[in-house]
C-alpha cells in the first residue's frame, strides 16, 4: 500500500507531537513531505524527525501554500484565530485538510469554511478527538443499540483540573478571548460536539452562566510578586505556583516554553515566559466555571458543567434513557437496565495515545476516508462541527446576555446572511 502524503501547518504541541507521530509509528500509511511553522527550532526538529529536505521546510503556511500542491493532506495545527486561512487555501488547492478545533473564534469563518470544502469536494475533518475513543465509541454503540432506550437527558462535567487551568487558561495561549477563543470553545468545543453526537438530534435553544470568578488581581495574596520564582512569600503554600508545578509532576508540560527539558531552561522561562507569573497578575479574561443548558428537538435535555477547580482532569457522564441509563468516567462505563435491574460494567484498556486513544483513533480514520473518498462527509466533517461550534458561540452569548436563552436555528441563519 502506498503511502498517502501530508504537509504539517504548525509544529507545536498538537501538530508535531500529537498526531505527526503517526506517521512515524505507521510509514506505509503516511508520510509528511514538508512543514510550515515559524519557530526555527520547531521547524527543525520535525525535519529531522522525519528527514525533510531544506527546501519544504517553510517559516510560514503563505510560503508553503503558494506552491503547487505538494501532498494528499494538510494537517493544520496553528493558534485558533490562524485557522480560516490557511484552511480555505488548502481546500482551494485541493488538500483533504485535517484541522485542529476549534475551527475559529468567528462563527462566520466557521460556516464559509464549510461551504468551502463543499465547493471543493475535499474533506474538511476537525479534530474533535473523543468521537475516535474507544470510550466515547462504547457510548454511543450502546445508546445505537436501543439499552437504554430513547435519550433523555445528559449530565456532562468536564473537570479541567486546577493546574491545566492555571497552565492554559490563566497563563498560556488560551487565556484572553480576543487572542484565541472563549473558554467554552477553546477547550469545551469537544464536549458540546459530544453531546450533539451522543443525543443526535438538533440543538433548539441553549442558556448559559459562567464568570472569572478566582482569577483575577482582587484573589493576589498580600505581597505576591509578578513572577512566582521572584520570591514571593505566598509560592511555597500556593497551589498555582510555577516553579513547583514545573519543575515537578508537570515537567513535561514546560515544553510550552522550554524545547529542551533541562532544569536551566525551565528556571529561564519561569522568569522569561507568560507561564512563570502569578495566577493572579495575568492578563486572562476567560471563565474559570461555567454551566450550559441545552435542549433537542424532541425534547432531550443536556446540561454541561465546566470547572477549573478540580483535583483531577478528567469527564464524568450521566446519559438517562427511558429504558436505562449510562454512567461513566474515562476508563469505565456502568450499564443500568430499568427491567433487570442488572448492572454492566464495561472497563475500557488503557489506551497509548493522547485524549484516550482518541489522536492516533482520528489520524487512523481520517487516512481511511481519504484513500477511499468518493464525496461524504467524515465522522467530525465540517458540517458536522459547524452545528456544535453554533451550540458553543451561542452559549458564550446567552452567558454575556446573563443567561438569555438562545435559539440556535436563528443564530444559524444569522451567519449564513451576514
Amino acid at each position: 500500500m502506498k503511502p498517502l502524503t501530508a504537509i504539517l501547518i504548525g509544529a507545536g504541541a498538537r501538530g508535531a507531537h500529537s498526531y505527526a507521530p503517526y506517521a512515524l509509528d505507521y510509514p506505509h500509511e503516511l508520510k509528511f513531505v514538508a512543514v510550515a511553522e515559524s519557530n526555527p527550532l520547531r521547524r527543525e526538529k520535525f525535519a529531522q524527525a522525519h528527514g525533510l529536505p531544506p527546501e519544504r521546510c517553510y517559516d510560514s503556511w503563505e510560503h508553503l501554500l503558494v506552491e503547487p500542491r505538494l501532498a494528499d493532506i494538510a494537517i493544520i495545527c496553528t493558534q485558533d484565530r490562524m485557522h480560516y486561512e490557511p484552511t480555505v487555501q488548502a481546500l482551494a488547492a485541493k488538500y483533504h485538510v485535517l484541522l485542529e478545533k476549534p475551527m475559529s473564534p468567528s462563527p462566520k469563518e466557521c460556516v464559509e469554511m464549510e461551504q468551502a470544502a463543499r465547493e471543493n469536494d475535499r474533506l474538511l475533518t476537525i479534530c474533535h478527538v473523543l468521537r475516535y475513543t474507544p470510550f466515547w465509541s462504547a457510548m454511543k454503540r450502546l445508546i445505537r443499540e436501543g439499552r437504554i432506550g430513547e435519550v433523555a437527558s445528559v449530565q456532562l462535567n468536564e473537570n479541567v483540573g486546577y493546574w491545566h487551568m492555571a497552565h492554559s487558561f490563566v497563563r498560556g495561549n488560551w487565556r484572553n478571548r480576543e487572542a484565541s477563543s472563549p473558554m467554552i470553545l477553546a477547550k469545551s468545543c469537544h464536549d458540546m460536539d459530544i453531546l450533539s453526537w451522543l443525543v443526535d438530534k438538533p440543538c433548539m435553544r441553549v442558556s448559559s452562566y459562567g464568570s472569572l470568578m478566582h482569577f483575577h488581581a482582587a484573589h493576589a495574596p498580600e505581597g505576591a510578586t509578578d513572577y512566582c520564582i521572584d520570591g514571593c512569600p505566598a509560592e511555597p503554600t500556593c497551589p498555582y505556583s510555577a516553579p513547583r508545578f514545573y519543575l515537578g509532576e508537570g515537567k513535561s508540560w514546560a515544553r510550552h516554553f522550554a524545547e529542551e527539558l533541562t532544569r536551566e531552561n525551565i528556571v529561564r522561562g519561569l522568569k522569561e515566559t507568560n507561564y512563570g507569573r502569578c495566577v493572579y497578575k495575568c492578563d486572562n479574561d476567560v471563565v474559570d466555571h461555567q454551566v450550559v443548558n441545552m435542549e433537542f428537538e424532541g425534547g432531550a435535555t443536556a446540561i454541561f458543567s465546566m470547572s477549573g477547580f478540580t483535583r483531577h482532569q478528567e469527564r464524568i457522564v450521566q446519559i438517562m434513557g427511558t429504558r436505562g441509563e449510562l454512567r461513566g468516567s474515562e476508563g469505565r462505563i456502568t450499564l443500568l437496565d430499568f427491567s433487570t435491574h442488572e448492572e454492566t460494567v464495561i472497563a475500557i484498556p488503557e489506551q497509548t495515545s493522547g485524549h484516550g486513544g482518541g489522536d492516533s483513533g482520528i489520524m487512523r480514520s481520517f487516512l481511511h476516508e481519504v484513500r477511499h473518498y468518493g464525496g461524504g462527509e467524515s465522522l467530525t466533517s465540517a458540517s458536522a462541527s459547524v452545528r456544535s461550534h453554533l451550540m458553543a458561540f451561542a452559549a458564550e452569548e446567552s452567558r454575556l446576555r446573563h443567561g438569555q436563552s438562545i435559539e440556535l436555528d436563528a443564530y444559524y441563519k444569522q451567519w449564513i446572511r451576514s
